[in-house]
């Protein structure tokens, strides 16, 4: 479900209902995400699973992949409306 790629929102945290971007796999229960800066704002971090809920929307990226690479790809495929439009969590 978390596979690297899978654009997520985050549902807690100081970021929450952010849009990112896992970008590595750490064990079962935490993965690597982030959030380019002049996208969604959202740093780079070791985030647990439970904190995010995934999108249907997977980007075709390697692991581990930089902040800039991600921004262009992000805007290769015109998911940016979408990686910078926030949703309202209860």
């Amino acid at each position: 479900m978390f596979k690297v790629g899978r654009i997520c929102v985050k549902n807690a945290g100081r970021e929450i209902g952010r849009k990112c971007v896992v970008v590595d796999t750490i064990d079962k229960n935490y993965v690597l995400i982030t959030g380019p800066k002049n996208v969604s704002r959202v740093k780079r971090r070791r985030a647990n699973v439970k904190q995010l809920e995934p999108t249907d929307v997977l980007l075709s990226i390697e692991k581990g992949i930089s902040d800039e690479e991600l921004e262009n790809i992000i805007k290769k495929e015109n998911k940016l409306d979408f990686m910078k439009e926030t949703i309202k969590i209860k």
